[in-house]
């Protein structure tokens, strides 16, 4: 596989920082649900978000998207602060499913050539560049001979390829991924594997939301454990712990706060 990543008028700043937070807060209705976060991703790791449901996973990387404003400190990505970044085809984000994919009839082709519409270049045609670009992110991703099926006939697992291709075709620098691995079957997660260490070895920058590490251990380069009950919500932050270790060795958290343990569990 070849994945190439244009960088369009932005390069990269010395420190390589392509996601950085300091001090950023986040309320809801007076709720701290982000409080006093302060995280730098450099280009090329591989970040696990970590941490029970309410948490706030999903709010950070909101946040860290422009997608959820903060009440309190600073963000930027790629080295410029949010309010002036405009480079967003430099960034890919992977939901577990697309809204409204099992009322709509799309098909797997329009919905990987969609991730390449941008809102200055909404009405064009597509460029023989990017059609190419979609065929071989399909071929990658193993589903080139479903192009003209309609997407909400796959399954979950090749459904989730289908939308890593929608990224893969945008040649994106980060790739945030929510929950990649959750009910994906054995065949398909060997295969996400695989595209997922491919693109970390060419430089892409992953973050992955997710409850566990089951199949994707060994790319994870740095674990990042939030509690929404801890006075400052990041509780971890470093390697993660080697197979048959739990992170809660190393972060101590109480059963009768979290209702669980926030515990990662590793294969053997």
């Amino acid at each position: 596989m070849t994945h190439e990543h244009p960088h369009g008028d932005e390069m990269p700043t010395a420190s390589d920082e392509v996601v950085g937070l300091s001090r950023v807060c986040v309320e809801f209705d007076g709720d701290h649900v982000l409080e006093d976060v302060d995280l730098s991703i450099r280009q090329g790791e591989f970040v696990a978000l970590l941490g029970p449901n309410g948490s706030g996973k999903t709010t950070l990387v909101r946040t860290m998207l422009g997608l959820q404003s903060h009440s309190h400190g600073r963000v930027t990505l790629f080295g410029r602060p949010l309010s002036r970044f405009r480079d967003w085809q430099r960034i890919a984000l992977v939901p577990q499913r697309l809204p409204g994919a099992s009322s709509i009839p799309v098909s797997v082709w329009e919905t990987v050539l969609s991730g390449l519409i941008s809102p200055k270049r909404r009405w064009r045609p597509y460029l023989r560049t990017e059609r190419v670009a979609a065929t071989q992110a399909l071929t990658d991703v193993g589903l080139w001979s479903k192009r003209h099926e309609r997407l909400d006939t796959l399954s979950g697992g090749q459904q989730r390829r289908v939308l890593i291709a929608r990224a893969l075709a945008s040649g994106a620098d980060l790739l945030v991924m929510d929950e990649p691995t959750a009910g994906v079957d054995a065949q398909n997660l060997a295969i996400l594997t695989t595209l997922l260490a491919d693109l970390h070895e060419h430089g892409t920058t992953i973050i992955v939301v997710t409850h566990e590490l089951t199949g994707i251990a060994h790319l994870i380069t740095r674990a990042v454990v939030l509690d929404p009950h801890s006075r400052e919500t990041v509780v971890f932050d470093g390697p993660p712990p080697v197979p048959g270790h739990h992170l809660h060795d190393h972060v101590h958290h109480h059963e009768s706060e979290l209702g669980r343990p926030s515990v990662v569990e590793l294969e053997p």
